[in-house]
């Protein structure tokens, strides 16, 4: 299982404003705030993988058709979950790549929206119910 998982980003403090009013939508609470690192865990003492944040110590550009991180997809626990972080990308300025929608190509069901966040990563919140 995955404990954590650390992303280097360009821009802590604009990774925070960010990433801070996303992840309550996503099912994550903010779990460490620093010079170095921010970071989420799971809500409500749910089980799951840390997702930390750092300051990169080298410049670069990241490009998710690279050697490397190809996107992040955070299971939410309703269709409804996918439309309202569909919404907020939106309203934050996000380029969203796909809107909410099945996907068929996937084993069912599958109902995601995909975006970029300010630094060029790829995110997804898909549900696997058939839940509203």
């Amino acid at each position: 299982m995955l404990g954590h998982l650390g992303v280097n980003v360009p821009n802590l403090e604009q990774a925070g404003a960010y990433y801070g009013p996303l992840m309550p939508l996503l099912g994550y609470e903010r779990f460490v705030t620093g010079e170095e690192a921010i970071a989420f865990m799971p809500a409500d003492g749910r089980r799951g993988a840390y997702l930390f944040f750092y300051g990169a110590t080298q410049d670069g550009d990241y490009a998710r058709e690279r050697t490397g991180l190809q996107h992040l997809a955070f299971a939410v626990r309703t269709r409804g979950s996918v439309h309202d972080v569909h919404a907020h990308v939106r309203r934050s300025g996000s380029t969203v790549l796909h809107a909410p929608r099945e996907w068929p190509q996937y084993p069912p069901p599958y109902f995601a929206t995909f975006w970029l966040d300010p630094f060029g990563f790829m995110l997804e919140a898909v549900c696997h119910h058939d839940r509203d």
